[in-house]
């Protein structure tokens, strides 16, 4: 059986180059357009496996992301492995540290979930939101973000929406997907103008 799964994931690596996903899942929401470049969506409630680092921020990344790839491939009670989702989530905490979170797929829940074996890492319950989404390619550094974040601000605030909360960015390739095969977002929570 794991010789089957082996050439499976050789495949799914070589897609992910050309920023090809296949059998990753994603949470589900509602969308609906505000401008040709946001779109406002509205998502139900998720658990999310989450990490805090104190680091800049794309070493935060590269560190929570390495805590919970641990976590879901077994480092956990059970030794089960969870299947990878997308996107990983990144925002900066009020404190200066950077919070990842990995969705876990929607087959698990708060009870079936194996608690990690890493203080470092733990399990949460996100609340359903409505957020304001920027979707773009190419570089996701700080400046790429930073420069995404003002864009999307900008525009909430030209269309009359005030954000209600801080912006997070979303990154659903691996790092050797090719720049401009990469989706990357900025979302940031907002009232549901409908």
């Amino acid at each position: 059986m794991q010789i089957i799964k082996i050439p499976g994931q050789i495949l799914e690596s070589a897609l992910s180059i050309a920023g090809i996903r296949i059998g990753t899942e994603e949470p589900h929401y509602l969308r609906r357009p505000l401008t040709d470049s946001v779109e406002i969506r509205r998502y139900g409630p998720r658990i999310a496996a989450e990490t805090t680092v104190n680091d800049n921020e794309d070493r935060a990344r590269g560190v929570g992301f390495r805590r919970l790839a641990d976590y879901i491939f077994g480092a956990n009670e059970r030794d089960d492995t969870i299947s990878m989702t997308a996107p990983v989530a990144q925002a900066r905490g009020t404190d200066g540290r950077w919070t990842i979170r990995f969705f876990m797929p929607s087959k698990w829940t708060m009870d079936t979930l194996p608690a990690p074996d890493s203080e470092d890492v733990t399990l949460v319950t996100a609340p359903g939101e409505t957020v304001a989404v920027l979707r773009f390619s190419g570089d996701r550094g700080p400046k790429a973000v930073a420069a995404r974040t003002d864009e999307l601000t900008r525009t909430l605030l030209d269309n009359g929406i005030e954000p209600v909360g801080d912006a997070v960015a979303w990154f659903y390739d691996p790092p050797w997907t090719l720049p401009f095969r990469r989706r990357n977002e900025i979302a940031i929570p907002v009232v549901d103008p409908t």
